[in-house]
C-alpha cells in the first residue's frame, strides 16, 4: 500500500547515492505526507512512516539509510507544516483556532466549539468549549499507535453522540487531534533517527544529526519527551572521530538548548541520574558538553540546578585536573557560580556536599585542593547546624592542608582550620567528640610538623571545652588510653614544639587524679623502655610538667614509683628541701664517680641554669636565709672535675653570691653534724624557715627515713653493679676454669648488711667544710 502512496520514482531517488536526488525525493515525500494530513488519513501517514523506518532507515544499504532520514523529517514537516500557521491564532475553512500549550479550542463562527486538553503526564480529553459534555479521555499515557487509532475512533463516536456540538467537519478535528497528539507520530519517527546516531558510517550519522534537527525545529516543545535519548546521542557525537560530525552535532545541540531553555515541560529530576552517570567520562569533548549543558540549565530561572549540585559537584571537581586548560577554565567558572549561588541561598543541602569537598581536599592535583579548601571554607561560615555531623570529616581534610606545599592553600587551610575551632557546638547537637579526638589522633603521625601541631591543638581545645564528656563515659576513658599510647609516642617527635604541646596535653588530662598516677607510671615506662627519650626528653619533660602541674607532687609520685624500680639508671630528685639535698650529696662520696655519674651531674648543672629555676638562682641572693642551698651547690661543685664545663658554669655562678648577707653563726650551724647518722631528736631546720620550729620532717616528709631509703637503694645498685661485673669476668675465664678444679666461690654480703668500706674514711665524718 505504501508503493500507492508513495511513487516507486520517489522511493528509487531516496535511495540514490546523489544527495540532490535524495533532497528532491524527500520534497516529494513532505508534499504527499501534508496532503495526507489535511485528508486526515492518518492511515497512510502511518504507512508511509512505516515504510521509511523499516525499509530505508534500518536498511543494510547506507544510501537507503541516509535517504530514510531525510524522508523522515521530511514527513514531520508535512505533519506540522500548515498547523504552524494557526499556532497562536487564526482562521481556517471558518474555523476560529486559538492554541495555548496544552489546551486548542476550535470556534465556529457560531461562538461554539470543542476543547482539547493535555495533562502534563500525556492524557489528552475532549469536551465542549463552553463546559458542556463532560471531559473524555482520548489518550493515555505513552501513547502508542494503537492507542492513537483507538482514540480517534472512540472520537468519531463522541462526534456522532454531540453532534449538536460539532458545526465543523470531523475531519477538522481528528486533523488538530493528530497534531496534538504530535508525541505519538514522533515515537514513530525519532527512535530511528536516534539509532543511526550509532551507524558506522560517518555520513549516516551526519544525516542523522541534520534529520533531528529538521524535525526539531518543527515539534518544538514536543520534542522534550525524548531529551534524555538526544542528550546521550549527542553526548557521544560530541566525541565523534568525524570533525563534520561534530560540526553538525554542535549545531543540533545548540537547537536543543534552545528549545528546554523555553520549554515548560523539561524534567530536570529525569534528566539528573543520566547526567550523574555521564560525569564520569574523561573525554575532553564530552567534558566540555557536559559543562555547557550544566552551565545553560543553570542560567534557567525554572529549573533549579542548585538543588541537584550534589549529584554532579564530584565530576565538576574532576575536570579540575583535566589536561585541557579550557575544560579546567571551564568547570573553574561553572563552580565559582555555584559557590555564589550557594551563599545567596536560604536552603542549601550542605551535608551532601560536604562529603564530596572532603575527598577532593585530598586530591593530588593542586588546583582541585585549593577548590576543595575553598569551599570548605565558605561551608564552614554558611553551614551551620547542617555541618556538625561532618566536622569530624572536615578537620580530617584541612589539617594535611595546613602543610600544604602550596602557599594559598595553607593559607586558607589556616583561616578554615581557627573557624571550625572557634564554633562552639555541643554533643546534644550531634558533636561528636570522640570522632574528632580520632581524626587528631590519626594526624598526630603525618610527617609534617605543622599538621602535628595544629592536631595537638584540637586535642588540648577539646579536652579543655568538653572535659566532662571526655571523661563521663566510661567507652571515652578507654578511649583516653589510646591517645595516651599515641601521646607518649609523640614524646618522642623531632620538634620541641611538637613536645611541649604534648606535654601540655599530657598535663591537662592529668588534671584529674586517676590520670596523674597514669600518666607518671607511662612516663617511667617509657624512660625505661626507650633511653634515647630520657637523654634527650626526660630533662624538658619532667622541667615542664613541674610548671604545668605541681613540681612538689610530680617528683613526690616520681619518687613513689621509682622505690619499687630494679634500675636504678634513671631517678630525678629535685625539691626545695636543700638540707636534704645537701645530705644526700655529702652521701655520694660512696658512689663510684665515673663517666656516666659525671654526664648526669653536668645534665643537673645546666638544668640549673634554666628558667625554670631562675627562683633558686634568686635566693642566692640571700646567702644566710638559704645556707643550705648554698652548701648543696658547693658540694655539687666539690664533685666535678676542674677542667669540666659544668665546673665552670657552677663555679662563674657561685662567684655571683653576694657576700654581704653571709651570718657566720649560720654556717657554723650548718657546718656541723654528721649527715649521715642524725640522732634522734636532733634539730635543725630547712632554708628559709628562720622562725618555724626545729625537726626531723618537712612538709609532712621524714627526712631521715627517706635518707636511709636512698642508702638503701644505693646500696644495693653498689650490689648489683658489682655482681655484674663479676659475672663479666667470670665468663671471660670460663674455659681456664674448666681445666682445674673450681673451689665454691659464695658472695655474702656482711652480716650486719652494712655498705663497703667507704673510699673517704679517712676524711672524717663526711663533712664539707665551706
Amino acid at each position: 500500500m505504501a508503493d500507492a502512496v508513495i511513487p516507486t520514482g520517489v522511493l528509487r531517488n531516496l535511495a540514490d547515492k546523489l544527495y540532490e536526488k535524495r533532497k528532491n525525493a524527500a520534497l516529494e515525500v513532505e508534499g504527499i505526507v501534508k496532503q495526507l494530513a489535511m485528508a486526515g488519513d492518518h492511515e497512510k501517514i502511518s504507512t508511509v512512516i512505516n515504510l521509511l523506518t523499516h525499509e530505508f532507515t534500518y536498511s543494510p544499504q547506507a544510501n537507503h539509510r541516509k535517504g530514510g532520514l531525510i524522508g523522515l523529517a521530511a514527513a514531520t514537516v508535512g505533519l506540522t507544516s500548515e498547523a504552524a500557521q494557526h499556532l497562536e491564532s487564526g482562521e481556517w475553512c471558518g474555523v476560529s483556532v486559538e492554541w495555548r500549550r496544552a489546551v486548542v479550542h476550535l470556534w465556529s463562527g457560531e461562538g461554539r466549539g470543542v476543547v482539547f486538553l493535555r495533562s502534563a503526564e500525556g492524557e489528552v480529553f475532549l469536551r465542549g468549549a463552553e463546559g458542556e459534555g463532560v471531559w473524555t479521555r482520548l489518550v493515555k499515557p505513552n501513547t502508542s499507535k494503537i492507542a492513537v487509532n483507538e482514540a480517534l475512533a472512540h472520537l468519531n463516536n463522541i462526534c456522532i453522540k454531540f453532534s449538536r456540538l460539532l458545526v465543523f467537519p470531523l475531519s477538522l478535528l481528528i486533523y488538530f487531534f493528530l497534531i496534538f497528539c504530535s508525541d505519538a507520530t514522533l515515537q514513530q519517527i525519532v527512535p530511528p533517527v536516534l539509532n543511526s546516531f550509532s551507524d558506522q558510517d560517518s555520513r549516516v550519522r551526519y544525516y542523522a544529526c541534520e534529520a533531528l534537527y529538521n524535525i526539531a525545529k518543527v515539534v518544538r516543545g514536543d520534542f522534550i519527551i525524548f531529551f534524555n535519548q538526544i542528550f546521550d546521542a549527542l553526548c557521544k557525537l560530541s566525541a565523534d572521530s568525524d570533525a563534520n560530525v561534530q560540526s553538525a552535532a554542535h549545531l543540533l545541540d545548540r537547537l536543543v538548548k534552545d528549545i528546554v531553555t523555553e520549554s515548560d515541560q523539561f524534567s530536570i529530576e529525569e534528566f539528573i541520574p543520566l547526567l550523574r552517570e555521564r560525569m564520569n567520562v574523561l573525554n575532553p569533548y564530552v567534558r566540555q558538553f557536559l559543562v555547557g549543558w550544566i552551565t545553560v540549565l543553570d542560567s534557567v530561572p525554572d529549573i533549579d540546578m542548585l538543588g541537584f549540585l550534589p549529584d554532579f559537584l564530584d565530576g565538576l571537581f574532576n575536570m579540575l585536573s583535566d589536561s585541557s586548560h579550557e575544560i579546567r577554565q571551564q568547570a573553574d567558572s561553572a563552580l565559582s557560580e555555584f559557590l555564589q549561588e550557594i551563599k545567596n541561598s536560604p536552603s542549601v543541602d550542605y551535608g551532601r556536599m560536604a562529603e564530596i569537598l572532603v575527598q577532593r581536599a585530598a586530591s593530588p592535583d593542586e588546583f582541585t585542593r585549593l577548590t576543595a579548601i575553598t569551599w570548605i571554607n565558605e561551608f564552614v561560615k554558611l553551614g551551620g547546624d547542617q555541618l556538625v555531623p561532618y566536622y569530624a570529616d572536615i578537620l580530617g581534610a584541612i589539617l594535611p592542608c595546613i602543610s600544604d606545599k602550596e602557599e594559598k592553600i595553607r593559607v586558607v587551610a589556616r583561616e578554615t582550620n581557627e573557624e571550625l575551632r572557634a564554633i562552639q557546638a555541643e554533643p546534644a547537637e550531634g558533636f561528636d567528640v570522640g570522632a574528632i579526638l580520632s581524626i587528631a589522633r590519626r594526624q598526630l603521625s603525618s610527617e609534617w610538623e605543622a599538621t602535628r601541631i595544629e592536631a595537638l591543638h584540637w586535642i588540648s581545645t577539646l579536652l579543655n571545652r568538653h572535659r566532662a564528656e571526655v571523661t563521663a563515659h566510661l567507652s571515652v576513658l578507654i578511649y583516653l588510653n589510646e591517645i595516651f599510647d599515641t601521646l607518649l609516642k609523640a614524646l618522642s617527635d623531632p620538634s620541641d614544639e611538637v613536645v611541649l604541646l604534648v606535654i601540655e596535653v599530657h598535663a591537662c588530662i592529668a588534671k584529674d587524679p586517676q590520670h596523674f598516677r597514669q600518666l607518671v607510671v607511662f612516663l617511667v615506662h617509657n624512660f625505661r623502655i626507650d633511653n634515647s627519650l630520657l637523654e634527650k626528653r626526660g630533662a624538658l619533660i619532667i622541667r615542664r610538667l613541674c610548671v604545668l602541674l605541681d613540681a612538689k607532687r610530680v617528683y613526690l609520685e616520681l619518687s613513689t614509683i621509682l622505690e619499687g624500680e630494679s634500675d636504678l639508671d634513671f631517678a630525678c630528685i629535685m625539691v626545695q628541701t636543700y638540707q636534704h639535698v645537701s645530705t644526700v650529696i655529702q652521701s655520694l662520696v660512696e658512689e663510684d664517680i665515673n663517666v656516666k655519674f659525671l654526664v648526669q651531674l653536668d645534665k643537673l648543672i645546666r638544668l640549673l641554669e634554666t628558667p625554670t629555676f631562675a627562683y633558686l638562682r634568686l635566693q642566692l641572693l640571700e646567702p644566710g636565709r638559704y645556707t643550705w642551698l648554698l652548701k648543696a651547690l658547693y658540694g655539687l661543685l666539690m664533685l666535678l672535675p676542674q677542667q669540666s664545663a659544668a665546673f665552670k658554669i657552677l663555679r662563674t655562678r657561685l662567684k655571683t653570691i653576694p657576700s654581704y648577707s653571709f651570718n657566720g653563726e649560720q654556717f657554723k650551724r650548718t657546718s656541723s653534724g654528721n649527715p649521715y647518722s642524725l640522732p634522734t631528736g636532733s634539730q635543725f631546720s630547712e632554708d628559709g624557715d628562720l622562725n618555724s620550729d626545729m625537726g626531723t620532717s618537712h612538709s609532712g616528709i621524714n627526712f631521715n627515713s627517706r635518707l636511709q631509703q636512698f642508702e638503701q637503694m644505693q646500696h644495693q645498685h653498689r650490689m648489683h653493679v658489682k655482681a655484674q661485673v663479676q659475672l663479666r669476668n667470670s665468663s671471660t675465664s670460663v674455659s681456664k676454669e674448666v681445666q682445674r678444679p673450681q673451689e665454691p666461690h659464695q658472695l655474702s654480703p656482711s652480716s650486719d648488711g652494712s655498705r663497703p668500706s667507704s673510699r673517704s674514711s679517712k676524711k672524717g665524718p663526711g663533712q664539707l667544710q665551706l
